[in-house]
């Protein structure tokens, strides 16, 4: 026996990635995760713009709004205590002032309008099945804000369900931008909450639907980064504190992956040579002013300025500039 691992098979996809296609990521934190990790590596990205997310069918809605640039309906509105928020959006957009929550928002909605209409990728990761239903008006929410549970029915969504809310949300996408890709992933932590049976339910039906989604769908594919952390990787050495979330050595590992996945040869070559710009420009020498140092300092210099005519290096050249000595 060569490995005592199960490691995932690894093919080139279809839907190449470069630095300046635009990438919108959408979803649960690990779309925060993936999005900020492709900022890092200087790629054209808007991350996660309405805060987290996790069921499908809020993931679906609030990106409507984006594409329609419209603000959501009045009803979506609601307060407790001092705190004015909006059903449809994560708690960082609640405000004390009534006044200020409609115009965050559209700004939000504002900013996601302008990326995805020219975006050449949206990724997007669901983290449940389960939603929560408000008893007055029937809708599902995306965040509950501490309003108690009495006043809201907590049910499991069918495939069917996130299936027609995927087809209604993506024939309106597609009308702005014909081109773009999708990449479906599913969030690798658990939601013990549910207790770890009814979280298996809900990630199953999940997955079924976006391996569904990639069969109906040719611009749709689906990113196992699912699959990476509970099979590749089970281990608890992987996992943070909580037992639940990646740590930064699973979440790398899994970044790795997916570059060899989708990003196309030109992307992947830079992508290495940023990682040891960065590592470069994270040095502290313990003698700033030396020959051997100022050296070191100029190679990055020009390094950096090769850079110049493919991406913004501006604040690295800064960086630099001001270390040098003269």
């Amino acid at each position: 026996m060569d490995t005592f691992r199960t490691v995932l098979s690894n093919t080139r996809s279809s839907f190449p990635i470069g630095l300046h296609g635009g990438c919108f990521t959408m979803g649960s934190c690990f779309a925060d995760n993936l999005g900020l990790l492709l900022q890092k590596h200087k790629f054209n990205v808007l991350i996660n713009p309405f805060g987290t997310s996790y069921n499908p069918i809020s993931i679906h809605k609030v990106l409507q709004y984006a594409i329609h640039n419209e603000l959501p309906s009045v009803d979506s509105y609601g307060k407790i205590n001092e705190t004015h928020f909006n059903y449809d959006f994560h708690s960082s957009f609640s405000t004390l002032d009534q006044s200020n929550l409609p115009h965050h928002l559209a700004n939000a909605i504002a900013k996601g309008h302008a990326f995805i209409k020219s975006a050449a990728v949206l990724i997007i990761t669901y983290g449940t099945s389960w939603v929560y239903e408000r008893k007055d008006n029937g809708e599902i929410v995306s965040n509950c804000h501490k309003i108690p549970s009495t006043q809201f029915n907590k049910q499991l969504l069918t495939q069917k369900k996130i299936l027609e809310s995927f087809q209604d949300f993506y024939q309106q996408l597609i009308s702005i931008n014909p081109s773009i890709k999708i990449i479906l992933t599913l969030s690798p932590v658990r939601h013990l909450k549910d207790s770890l049976e009814l979280n298996a339910v809900s990630k199953s039906i999940l997955r079924l639907s976006c391996h569904t989604l990639s069969e109906m769908y040719p611009q749709v594919t689906y990113f196992p980064a699912y699959e990476i952390m509970l099979d590749d990787l089970r281990d608890y050495r992987f996992y943070d504190r909580d037992r639940l979330h990646p740590t930064a050595e699973a979440i790398d590992y899994i970044w790795r992956f997916f570059g060899e996945r989708y990003f196309t040869k030109d992307t992947s070559t830079f992508v290495k040579q940023w990682a040891e710009i960065t590592k470069a420009l994270a040095h502290r020498p313990y003698h700033p002013t030396s020959a051997v140092h100022q050296k070191f300092l100029a190679n990055l210099l020009s390094k950096l300025e090769e850079l110049k005519r493919l991406i913004n290096v501006d604040k690295e050249i800064s960086q630099v500039k001001n270390q040098l000595k003269g």
